[in-house]
């Protein structure tokens, strides 16, 4: 029995060795593994490249700023252009408000005729402040055959009546200036030749009349030609331009003019993403000359081509010249009839340059001042001849296609406002010319027979059939006391009406109209 124990113990002790040795055995297989898995793990970090520096997320507050910061530094100097223009509509009775307007028959009520004539059709447009006197940049079209400009600038609610410097119609350019009395915000005019396509711009002004309004997008195009007259060559973006933004800015990331916002190409009445503006430079060489010489004048030697025509590879290429323009025309007595050139001609250099397109040919001959010369190259069958050629004045050479030279000469004769006799108020006494006495019962005053449009008397809100009662707090009692305390007024001066006006057949309303007494021309 005892022999059977010690047995037992025995076996109980090896089988706690060879379980320990087991244990053991695997934690030293383990311990190899993970070893081994530490090493592959070590082996795949070391093709890391070294010294890599972290990704950092960029700031959105410098990137969606840097529109705003042009804005903020631009607008001031951008204003907003409203044009009244007088279209005569003899025989027309003048509608007030529309033929559903119920005061319509009232008004003729006072008046035993009904009310024809003038009436004032107004336009919306926008310009830039280019000098802090007051001169203002904008489109000839803005301005073209208006009977009054007015400009309001950036949040002011005052309206300034601007008068015409000049004008270009070639490039659809106009120069207007405002006495404000005080140094205006300018902006900054840029070289539009550093311009590419692709270039981030804005586009500022006045759209359907919404001031002080902003869009985006890019150049699309330089130097489009064959879309406006022959001198213009446009800057094509696709940020929104539509009507009122005419004359208003295009401005690069800098913040500097680039372009004059002067056209779009759609096929109803608003954006499409075609739009044109005038490069600055071509601006500000209008803008100088009109300011110096109340006048563009454009050099001309008398030749006549059309690009599409004139640049035709082949046809240069049977006429021996490797680039240039086929000339068309060459004007009787010309400088450059003078000068030996005929129709058929290759001009293939002007000035050392060479000709590739038709403003290579055109520009450096209207920025010539005339009695200047001007040197060409030129191929006649196929061979080179060379001549220097004195330029003249367009307008001499060709007076059927610009304004006539003594019309150039003249100052222009473009109002810069009209204002008739009292104002724009024509006036009569209670009962005069079919007025009732019994319309104003026991009330004062001279009775307002018309409004000429396009005047204060409109712009401060008078009405036909108002009763004038006082002027600056003195009564009215008449025709003559009317006339007499209007003629003592003096231009910028602030005037102050009394008016009784009609509201219906019972009631009177009274009304009191205000402004600056404008300057008389």
């Amino acid at each position: 029995m005892g022999i059977h124990l010690r047995d037992l113990a025995s076996w109980a002790r090896n089988r706690k060795f060879i379980a320990g040795a087991l244990v053991g055995l695997t934690l030293s297989i383990g311990i190899l593994i993970g070893t081994v898995i530490s090493g592959r793990v070590n082996a795949t970090h070391s093709f890391l490249p070294s010294g890599a520096a972290p990704l950092e997320v960029p700031n959105p507050v410098s990137l969606s700023n840097a529109f705003g910061a042009i804005v903020e530094r631009d607008e001031p100097a951008v204003v907003n252009i409203s044009t009244t223009q007088v279209i005569d509509r003899k025989g027309q009775p003048k509608s007030h408000g529309g033929s559903a307007d119920p005061f319509h028959d009232f008004f003729n009520r006072f008046f035993d005729s009904p009310n024809e004539g003038p009436e004032a059709e107004r336009s919306l447009g926008s310009g830039i402040i280019v000098d802090k006197k007051g001169f203002i940049l904008t489109n000839n079209h803005v301005i073209e055959q208006a009977t009054k400009i007015q400009v309001q600038l950036n949040t002011e609610p005052t309206l300034y009546t601007a008068k015409v410097i000049g004008v270009d119609k070639e490039t659809d350019l106009a120069v207007v200036k405002i006495e404000a009395n005080r140094e205006l915000p300018v902006v900054r005019l840029g070289n539009s030749s550093g311009v590419h396509v692709g270039d981030w711009v804005l586009a500022i002004g006045s759209p359907f009349g919404l001031q002080s309004t902003v869009t985006a997008g890019i150049i699309s195009a330089k130097d489009r030609g064959n879309v406006g007259r022959q001198f213009q060559h446009f800057l094509q973006t696709d940020a929104p331009i539509n009507p009122g933004n005419s004359g208003g800015p295009l401005v690069d990331m800098s913040g500097s003019v680039i372009g004059i916002n002067t056209a779009i190409m759609t096929g109803g009445r608003g954006y499409e993403g075609v739009g044109f503006a005038l490069p600055s430079n071509m601006a500000i060489s209008v803008y100088n000359q009109i300011v110096q010489h109340g006048k563009v004048t454009r050099g001309s030697i008398g030749i006549t081509f059309t690009e599409e025509q004139s640049s035709n590879p082949i046809v240069l290429h049977e006429l021996g010249a490797a680039n240039g323009m086929v000339l068309q025309y060459v004007e009787p007595g010309s400088p450059a009839a003078k000068a030996g050139i005929q129709p058929g001609d290759v001009v293939t250099t002007v000035n050392g340059k060479p000709v590739k397109s038709g403003s290579d040919l055109v520009d450096p001959i209207t920025q010539t001042a005339v009695g200047n010369k001007v040197h060409l190259v030129y191929m006649r069958g196929g061979v080179q001849h060379e001549t220097d050629v004195t330029v003249e004045d367009r307008a001499r050479l060709f007076p059927d296609r610009v304004a006539s030279y003594e019309e150039d000469d003249q100052t222009p004769s473009r109002p810069a406002a009209v204002v008739p006799a009292d104002l724009g108020l024509r006036v009569e006494d209670i009962g005069a010319n079919g007025t009732r006495r019994s319309d104003f019962q026991n009330n004062h005053g001279a009775v307002v027979a018309e409004v000429d449009p396009a005047t204060f008397a409109e712009d401060v809100g008078f009405m036909r059939g108002d009763l004038i009662q006082e002027i600056d707090h003195q009564q009215v009692i008449s025709v003559a006391d009317y006339r007499k305390l209007i003629e003592a007024l003096k231009p910028g001066q602030d005037v102050f009406f009394k008016v009784l006006r009609h509201a219906d057949s019972e009631r009177m309303l009274t009304i009191f109209l205000a402004g600056v007494v404008p300057q008389a021309h």
